[in-house]
This record gives C-alpha cells, sequence and structure tokens, in this order.
C-alpha cells in the first residue's frame, strides 16, 4: 500500500494554502460571498487538475526533452535559493539608491 502522508505533505508545501489566504482575501475584496464562493471553487479545481496533471505526465515531459530529474532538482534548488536571497536582501538596485540619494 502507498503511504500518501509524504505526497500529502509536498502538495500542501507546494500549494500553501496558509500562505495564499491573504492574497485571496485582497484580490477578492470587491466581490460578493457568492462570487468568492465560484472563484475559489474554480481556482482549486484548475490548479488541482494542473498538478495532477504534472504529476502523471511530467516524468514524461522531462524524459521526452532528455532533462535528468537530477538536473530539474539542481535548477530547482537554485531558483529557491535566488528566492531565499532575494527575501533576505531585498529588491533593491544600486541604481535606484545612487539616484535616490
Amino acid at each position: 500500500m502507498i503511504d500518501f502522508l509524504p505526497f500529502f505533505v509536498y502538495f500542501f508545501v507546494v500549494i500553501d494554502p496558509i500562505g495564499i489566504v491573504p492574497v485571496f482575501i485582497a484580490v477578492t475584496s470587491r466581490l460578493d460571498k457568492s462570487t468568492k464562493r465560484k472563484v475559489a471553487l474554480v481556482a482549486s479545481l484548475v490548479s488541482s487538475v494542473i498538478l495532477l496533471f504534472f504529476v502523471v505526465a511530467g516524468e514524461f515531459i522531462l524524459t521526452s526533452m532528455d532533462i535528468p530529474l537530477s538536473a530539474f532538482q539542481i535548477a530547482g534548488g537554485i531558483v529557491l535559493f535566488l528566492f531565499a536571497l532575494t527575501m533576505i536582501f531585498g529588491e533593491s538596485k544600486p541604481e535606484q539608491e545612487i539616484k535616490l540619494a
């Protein structure tokens, strides 16, 4: 039997439902309750379909493009590292700082 707990944890981390709540509230602030529910339902369905598609077909797509899984994992690690650096140091650009001073 397949243990679904690790898959659930991976999907929970990827989707980040707790982090997306403020974004959803800000985007749908001017909508009424029924429209908010429709938007939430459609967004959940679309994201689930996309996620399940890549779970099923992801390895096939990578192998058809001759990309080994390890290279994809390394590239993902680099992207996460760059996001972390942006979170730590901010997005200020040196030429903007010079013009402001």
